[in-house]
């Protein structure tokens, strides 16, 4: 390395960078107008994949219904692979993105993969199934994977790593955004038009992006370099899948040993297990699981597969609560699932700055504390519990936690690394962070569906309503109730007036309904309370970045976060 680099290295510039003469180590480290111009094309890149999520998440509930064979709802555990496909398919690609990137170029890359969203946005919006929805779902996951990795990467080489935090908040922008506009939006969009257009606003978005990226990303030359591990894509991948249908089908099938739930669930995990064995073996992984051997990486990725288990399958179920239980409009679900985002609005911004001079091992565990809370006071909800005096303030308080967590955690981790180990240590935990998402939803669905499904008066009373729907002869409704014990039961109570019996069955199905809510908070409070373990062993002293250690002028390794 020649002297000038050294002196560039040594002030925390990285030695890929070309600075003008002019410049000086104060001027480098400001976040100037060029990397806030690439820093646009990112953010508005990940508001799409993140609003998508989220969007996704208050209208379920009317998917249960759209695609409804029979006139019966769908089970909430088939509605929610609707997320699962879309995080599932975000997992697959991750890994293929850096190595696409070397070979093609990351503006090129970065174009082909808002073109592949936006198409896989307007399919989704023509589908006619539940399955052809989740099929369109999984081509939109798999464009939506690539932006924030290609973002970051094209973000990370514009500013260099001195700037990591200050940049963490600038990619904070759609995380906060994600969780207050998307069920405001996806809810307005839903109530005063139709599902559908909770795909096809990609479009419009998707063509400004794409002519914004084209114009502001600064040209690149693709350097192919080492070889795709198909052989680990094509074990970890299709298992993930399997192993995850499988456990989605256990409200159905009602039992683990079913053949529908333990071949997929037992084969899923024997193609896991044989991907871990096998990916000690190339000397370049779909996956390098030796990067473990990283302490900090090690406990900041069990932090995060737990957080994101425990915080997104806990957080999807909230707008459903509010449709199912309360009787809201997908519109007002949508604003009262906002104070989260506005807690979250609050702390990440601050988390971004004082990660860099405070270490996270003092910064984390506060933020799952919070969530901690907020959880467990989610366990005591009921059909009537107040929004301002209790819902709204717990929901603002798990999102002060959220922000105070997710990016000091991927920080910390990656702090631990030199140079040539970033980009895989980022793919690393962008994996572990889209697995355990989709693990987390696809936990609290089955959680949810089983509760649902066991409830005798929930479970009655959507029998009884399809029952009801063909009698036009009002003698032959206490035939019917017969059928229906639960049901009887609650109605007797009003004797002859029919419309209070009806109003009361509705109260009575939302307060067992809540019940059932609330115990599945529980698993996602219990799972949070897990991660802190792992959180209470994170470095509680200054890290030392070893992010420029062993690079080169032209090898300043991108991060690759999402």
């Amino acid at each position: 390395m020649s002297a000038p680099q050294q002196s560039a290295s040594a002030n925390g510039i990285p030695t890929g960078a070309h600075l003008p003469d002019s410049a000086t180590p104060a001027t480098a480290e400001r976040i100037d107008a060029a990397v806030l111009r690439v820093a646009a094309v990112v953010v508005l890149g990940a508001i799409m994949s993140i609003l998508d999520i989220t969007v996704v998440n208050v209208a379920l509930p009317t998917f249960q219904n759209v695609f409804a064979g029979g006139g019966e709802p769908l089970a909430y555990s088939t509605v929610a692979w609707t997320v699962t496909a879309y995080t599932l398919a975000l997992a697959t690609v991750i890994p293929l993105t850096g190595w696409a990137a070397d070979r093609f170029g990351t503006k090129r890359l970065y174009m082909m993969a808002l073109t592949l969203f936006t198409i896989g946005s307007t399919l989704c919006a023509m589908a006619g199934s539940i399955e052809q929805l989740i099929g369109c779902r999984v081509l939109q996951g798999l464009g939506g994977g690539m932006l924030m990795p290609l973002g970051m990467t094209i973000l990370t080489r514009a500013a260099g790593p001195k700037r990591m935090g200050r940049l963490m908040a600038i990619l904070g922008i759609p995380m906060l955004l994600g969780p207050i506009a998307g069920p405001i939006l996806g809810g307005w969009l839903i109530e005063h038009h139709s599902w559908h257009w909770i795909f096809l606003i990609n479009l419009p978005i998707g063509i400004v992006a794409l002519a914004y990226a084209a114009w502001a990303l600064p040209k690149d030359t693709p350097h192919p370099s080492e070889t795709f591990d198909w052989v680990g894509m094509l074990m970890l991948s299709p298992g993930l899948a399997l192993f995850l249908y499988g456990v989605s089908s256990i409200p159905a099938e009602g039992t683990f040993f079913s053949v529908k739930v333990g071949v997929p669930a037992t084969l899923g995990v024997v193609m896991i297990s044989a991907f871990v064995l096998y990916s000690f073996k190339p000397a370049h992984p779909l996956l390098d699981l030796r990067l473990f051997r990283h302490r900090n990486l090690t406990i900041s990725a069990i932090t995060m597969f737990l957080f994101t288990l425990a915080f997104f399958g806990g957080l999807l179920i909230v707008p459903t609560y509010f449709q199912q239980v309360r009787g809201e409009t997908t519109t007002h679900a949508g604003l009262l699932m906002a104070a989260q985002g506005l807690g979250a609005m609050v702390t990440m911004p601050i988390a971004g700055g004082l990660v860099d001079k405070i270490p996270v091992g003092r910064i984390v565990p506060f933020g799952l504390v919070a969530i901690i809370g907020g959880m467990f006071a989610l366990t005591q909800i009921d059909a009537h519990t107040s929004y301002w005096g209790y819902i709204l303030p717990v929901l603002f308080v798990v999102g002060m936690g959220m922000g105070a967590t997710m990016m000091p955690t991927m920080t910390s981790a990656l702090k631990a690394l030199t140079g040539p180990e970033v980009a895989r240590g980022s793919t690393l935990l962008n994996i572990t962070q889209q697995v355990g998402s989709s693990i987390g939803v696809a936990i609290i669905s089955v959680v949810l569906t089983t509760g649902l499904k066991n409830d005798a008066l929930v479970a009655q009373a959507r029998d009884f309503a399809e029952a009801s729907k063909h009698v036009s002869d009002p003698a032959q409704m206490p035939g019917i109730l017969a059928r229906f014990p639960e049901v009887a039961q609650v109605v007797a109570r009003f004797g002859h007036d029919q419309v209070a019996a009806q109003a009361g069955l509705l109260a009575a199905v939302r307060d067992a309904m809540a019940t059932v809510f609330a115990h599945t908070f529980w698993v996602s409070a219990a799972l949070v309370v897990l991660t802190l373990v792992p959180a209470l062993l994170m470095p509680r002293k200054r890290e030392v970045s070893h992010l420029l250690d062993g690079t080169d002028a032209d090898e300043a390794a991108p991060v690759l976060l999402h």
